[in-house]
């Protein structure tokens, strides 16, 4: 069985006992990034078999690691933080056991959009989760194909586009257009600034940028 395993996100105290458990049993574990990984999986007390399983290498690996799975292996992917899958490479090692018949079991855990979406204070009933913005070309498009959505709207972006993706939205959404912006979620810094889309981006303007963000959109109020 494919085993995918959410991690924390930044307090490494945001961990399952169950997720925990499932690593410990596992014949070997696929990361993002093994740097990053063995971090956490020493300080888990977690001593598996580690392996790399990134954009670079997934479609050369992935088949490979499907056929282990079928033999018998108990396989567990994770990604740097967070549920593999979701904005990552995982999705790829998820479809193929899929194709195969292969059984994939999914922990819940730790997903950043989640508290953002719940801490901006907007509709949570229904929201359209974006991930991250294209860093060159496709941005605008991707954000005029939901200026007239009715449904909260989430997007991930890096410190170094934040500042252009509040521009950009600005100028598409409206300049009064309600957002949220959590940084580094869990973490010590952690923050959210919300107010219209001008008084965020002075703020952001002002203070400076560091972390990893992810912004929530008001839908449209008709």
């Amino acid at each position: 069985m494919l085993y995918v395993v959410p991690t924390p996100i930044g307090n490494l105290e945001d961990i399952t006992i169950r997720a925990v458990r499932i690593l410990k049993e596992s014949d070997l574990i696929l990361a993002e990034d093994t740097r990053t990984s063995s971090v956490l999986l020493k300080h888990l007390g977690v001593n598996v078999p580690l392996k790399s399983f990134h954009k670079f290498n997934e479609h050369q690996s992935v088949v490979r690691y499907v056929e282990q799975i079928r033999g018998g292996a108990k396989i567990a992917l994770i990604s740097d933080a967070g549920t593999p899958g979701i904005s990552d490479p995982g999705f790829l090692l998820v479809r193929e056991c899929v194709n195969q018949g292969v059984e994939v079991c999914c922990l819940p855990g730790a997903t950043a959009f989640v508290p953002a979406l719940v801490m901006s204070g907007f509709p949570t009933d229904q929201f359209c989760f974006m991930g991250f913005l294209p860093q060159k070309k496709g941005r605008q498009k991707m954000m005029k194909s939901v200026a007239d959505d009715e449904r909260t709207i989430v997007f991930y972006e890096s410190p170094h586009r934040l500042i252009k993706a509040l521009e950009q939205m600005k100028e598409i959404f409206g300049a009064e257009r309600q957002i949220s912006v959590s940084r580094e979620i869990s973490k010590i810094y952690e923050e959210t600034i919300r107010g219209t889309i001008t008084d965020v981006l002075t703020i952001f303007e002002e203070k400076g940028v560091r972390g990893e963000f992810v912004i929530v959109v008001r839908g449209k109020i008709s």
